[in-house]
């Protein structure tokens, strides 16, 4: 089983989250498959420095960032085969709503890479899973908002601590026509319907061994999707 792990870069606060890509890598192995790591070869949004959280005066590109976490072994969305995978992860980080989509400026109303949605979509329309984690859910809804799926999926719980919105997440992944769900870093959400996972991970107050089961978890509702 080959399961494709969409990067946005490397970098929570401008890319892929790296606990959540090196965690979800670890989880596709222990469940005995092959993890397949993509990218887009595009400069990312902008470069933070992950100490100060200020804006670099300087461009990074998604894919060359992302052979950081993949170790060079990385490929190019565009010569991905949808075929040729049995699922797909999105790990989280803020490169999901400043990359792949423009969701961390403009909401809900904001784009999605042409590519990025052309993927999901493919895999969609031949019956492979998608697991969105963490912030990722924006991705996903976007990509299909325009299908009228009754697509399930969850960002998180208000009932417990989160250093972000849920609930205007929440409310925003609404207006796409996504039915969202609360949950905690301790649950997940299958939407078998559509054959979609969703992980809060890093949106709630959590720990990296929180994160850890909450993937693992995912990755196995995935396989048992596929």
């Amino acid at each position: 089983m080959k399961i494709g792990v969409l990067l946005s870069g490397c970098g929570v606060y401008d890319g892929a989250e790296i606990h959540e890509s090196v965690l979800t890598l670890l989880s596709i192995d222990e469940i005995g498959a092959e993890g397949v790591c993509i990218s887009v070869n595009k400069p990312q949004h902008h470069v933070v420095n992950h100490l100060t959280g200020e804006e670099m005066p300087e461009s990074r590109n998604m894919m060359v960032e992302s052979a950081r976490i993949a170790r060079g072994n990385v490929t190019n969305i565009l010569d991905v085969n949808p075929a040729d995978i049995d699922a797909l992860v999105i790990p989280g980080g803020f490169g999901s709503a400043k990359n792949f989509t423009d969701w961390a400026f403009n909401g809900p109303d904001g784009t999605i890479l042409p590519e990025v949605k052309l993927l999901l979509v493919n895999l969609y329309n031949i019956g492979k899973p998608i697991a969105a984690l963490c912030v990722s859910p924006v991705v996903l809804a976007k990509a299909i908002e325009d299908s009228n799926l009754s697509a399930k999926m969850t960002i998180g719980s208000d009932k417990e601590g989160s250093p972000y919105d849920i609930g205007g997440f929440s409310q925003g992944l609404e207006t796409l026509g996504t039915s969202t769900q609360m949950k905690t870093v301790r649950e997940i959400l299958v939407d078998p319907e559509n054959k979609f996972v969703t992980a809060p991970c890093y949106m709630m107050d959590a720990s990296i061994s929180d994160v850890r089961k909450n993937i693992r978890s995912a990755i196995e509702a995935l396989r048992d999707l596929v």
